[in-house]
């Protein structure tokens, strides 16, 4: 079974992570991830891209189950993908879209905050980044996207208390775009993502917001130099 699926709308390319029953990351989830994201990069047929979940998860994060028992190599092996993932997200040059369709947690808030733009199902769902909770550091990439997305009182707030949120939270609204109806979600972050791809200036104009982030982010995948090789372990 393919932990993530791809369709094609238009220009648009929806991949879904299929990993139930809330689609939490491991190594093999990262890696497939990762592929996707980065075949949607290479096909020019591909204007714009879409991120969402299967179920009731967009993402529940890092599987607390399945990730504490690898050993250092497949540890390691892990925490480059993640890194090379958000790079590959965040950097992306077509405009992205998380359309959070349910649960997003610790890691899969991070990968919706890697996109451009987030819109939420309306919903009883958590949103929240709980690595504090769960004893698992942020790897650089993520934390880097963190601190870039977040003003720092909401990153604060999320990152050091575990707190989860609800989709019309107040203060998820200071990084959820839009909420809308669940049956409308996917149509809607479609339309988006490719009204987005038909600014001309667009690619230009997210390089250079994003140039600092990004920088940081490179660095650290070229040079294989992220702290939590050595800390985590």
């Amino acid at each position: 079974m393919a932990l993530v699926t791809a369709s094609d709308h238009g220009g648009v390319r929806v991949l879904g992570v299929d990993r139930p029953p809330r689609n939490a990351v491991d190594l093999t989830l990262i890696t497939a991830l990762g592929a996707a994201i980065d075949a949607a990069a290479a096909d020019d047929a591909v204007q714009a891209l879409v991120l969402t979940g299967t179920a009731s998860a967009f993402s529940a994060g890092v599987d607390v189950k399945v990730v504490p028992t690898y050993d250092r190599a497949a540890r390691a092996e892990m925490i480059r993908g993640i890194d090379g993932t958000i790079v590959t997200l965040y950097g992306l040059p077509k405009p992205t879209v998380a359309a959070i369709n349910g649960h997003a947690l610790g890691g899969g808030l991070v990968i919706a905050l890697a996109c451009d733009v987030r819109i939420a199902a309306a919903g009883s769902y958590s949103l929240g980044l709980l690595e504090v909770t769960a004893g698992i550091p942020f790897p650089a990439g993520p934390l880097i996207v963190v601190q870039s997305e977040l003003d720092p009182q909401t990153a604060s707030t999320l990152a050091l208390t575990g707190r989860t949120i609800g989709p019309s939270d107040e203060l998820a609204m200071r990084f959820i775009d839009a909420v809308v109806p669940a049956e409308t979600l996917l149509a809607t972050a479609v339309e988006r993502a490719r009204t987005l791809a038909g600014l001309r200036g667009y690619a230009a104009v997210k390089r250079q917001l994003r140039a600092a982030a990004l920088a940081r982010l490179k660095a650290i995948v070229l040079e294989d130099s992220d702290p939590l090789l050595d800390d985590w372990f």
